[in-house]
């Protein structure tokens, strides 16, 4: 019997997996690719853990001619092994929070650098024109146009997001630096730069309009991330016990216009751990800065079920002016799920919560970060699921109005957030999402928007929410939102509820049955 190969797990470098006999996924057609397709900068977008380093390091190996670690992928017999490049490689792979920060990592990293290519930068000069410096002596000493690789490009602003002056700060810092790479370009035979943000040119790429954006390329949709068939190949003999169906809606779901694709990270946190399903990407990074710009902006919740957006925003992040559904996308707590070219022109996106690991967890924090219920949360949970799988409505209502009862009373001082509906609706979407069931929020009929519909086990429910005495089932009635699923030949439940803002809690309960 054959053994198995090792699991790459946490591991970055090419040359350890190849050198390691460990489990790699061909990407080296994708890299192929992109270095024949003649530009030079290249940049591109992708949520952490998703295998932008790993293939950063492959890009490396390729242009070192390590041709040793090639044999049997793709590009072995394509590539003159002869014609070797010197590399150049900066990462931010430690914690910036101040400029010192900053500076120290860039100081050790140009170090490697220069240790690497024995090309030494004088000692009296500043960190940005030793970059500069490396790239024109490197092209002196190996008389060779040189490879720069620069990996999470953004970190340094990432890490600091939630703090607008020292991001500021940060920016101008990296600008500068890559602003080098345009004066630099006729000794740069090949640039690539990954993060996960697209900041606007306007910011960091002020100064290199020359690059290639490949993030919503179809030709590299599939540079990072499993498919299903790496998955039902490769990973076969790793998931023979598994039910794929399961596997799939739980981790499956990413989508850069080419397949879906699996995140890396989860795939092999999965086998390696049994096979149990967790939550093991969401929980490796957590989301608390998208969580407060939800709570400053009041966000309608019910909103993430059905987004649409242009490319313009999709592509681009300023500091200035964040926009939660770009950053939620970018993050990777939103993805691609259809594209549509516009009458006027240009192309929109409808974006979707990529999976069920996804929805749980992003939906738990939600709740556990705005509404602090970690204690009464589970119950809640249970007995709404419950309730709507098997269509007791009473029950249904009970657990919201406990569930309301439950929420503490300092989420309503120094606000007057119990005054809009949005809120009382963001609730009760936020629940029902963590149930993973599924939602479409801001449902678009001929007649209006439902506010939220419910799929489950044969069943739909229209909700309709309302502040006060306004009749909220009435107006399901009178709109026929009902007459969207009526072909769908499965039973339909009609909810109108209502909101008393004194109260902060359901008003009025009605619900019939088409």
């Amino acid at each position: 019997m054959k053994t198995l190969q090792k699991l790459p797990i946490g591991i970055q470098t090419f040359s350890k997996i190849r050198n390691g006999d460990y489990l790699y996924i061909d990407k080296t057609k994708e890299a192929y690719d992109l270095i024949e397709s003649g530009t030079i900068f290249y940049f591109l977008s992708r949520p952490r853990r998703f295998g932008k380093s790993l293939f950063l390091s492959t890009l490396q190996s390729i242009f070192e001619g390590k041709k040793e670690y090639f044999k049997d992928l793709y590009i072995y017999d394509k590539w003159d092994w002869e014609e070797k490049y010197p590399v150049i490689k900066l990462d931010w792979n430690m914690k910036l929070q101040t400029i010192d920060d900053l500076n120290d990592r860039l100081k050790e990293t140009l170090k490697d650098n220069q240790d690497r290519l024995d090309v030494k930068c004088p000692d009296d000069i500043s960190l940005h024109i030793c970059f500069e410096r490396l790239i024109k002596e490197t092209y002196k000493k190996y008389n060779s146009q040189v490879v720069v690789l620069i990996d999470e490009y953004d970190k340094p602003i990432l890490d600091v997001i939630d703090n607008k002056p020292q991001a500021k700060e940060h920016r101008e810092y990296i600008k500068g630096l890559y602003t080098i790479l345009k004066g630099c370009e006729e000794y740069i035979q090949f640039c690539f730069l990954t993060g996960v943000s697209k900041f606007s040119k306007t910011s960091i790429f002020s100064g290199l309009n020359m690059i290639e954006d490949i993030s919503l390329n179809p030709d590299f949709g599939n540079i990072c991330g499993y498919t299903q068939e790496d998955i039902d190949t490769t990973f076969q003999p790793y998931l023979k016990d598994v039910d794929p169906n399961r596997f799939r809606n739980y981790y499956n779901g990413y989508n850069f216009l080419k397949d879906p694709v699996y995140n890396p990270f989860d795939t092999l946190q999965f086998i390696a751990n049994d096979n149990i399903y967790d939550n093991y990407w969401f929980e490796s990074g957590t989301p608390s800065y998208l969580i407060k710009l939800i709570k400053q902006n009041n966000y309608f919740l019910p909103k993430l079920s059905n987004i649409t957006i242009g490319k313009e925003l999709l592509s681009s992040f300023d500091i200035e002016n964040i926009d939660l559904e770009v950053l939620l996308y970018q993050s990777g707590y939103l993805t691609i799920e259809s594209m549509k070219e516009k009458r006027r022109g240009g192309f929109e996106y409808r974006l979707k919560i990529p999976n069920l690991e996804v929805k749980l967890s992003l939906n738990d924090f939600i709740i556990d970060y705005l509404y602090k219920q970690q204690s009464d949360k589970s119950k809640f949970q249970d007995d709404l699921y419950d309730a709507l799988y098997d269509a007791e409505l009473n029950m249904f209502k009970d657990t919201l109005v406990s569930l309301f009862a439950s929420i503490p009373y300092n989420n309503y001082t120094k606000n007057d957030i119990s005054k809009y509906e949005g809120f009382y609706a963001s609730i009760v979407y936020v629940y029902l999402q963590s149930l993973g069931l599924d939602i479409i929020g801001e449902d678009v009929t001929n007649l209006g928007r439902i506010d939220l519909t419910i799929k489950i086990n044969d069943i739909i429910y229209i909700l309709e929410f309302k502040i006060g005495s306004n009749d909220a089932l009435q107006q399901i009635k009178e709109k026929n939102y009902a007459q969207k699923y009526i072909c769908e030949q499965k039973d339909i439940y009609l909810i109108g509820i209502n909101f008393d803002k004194d109260k902060k809690n359901i008003g009025n309960f009605e619900w019939e049955k088409v």
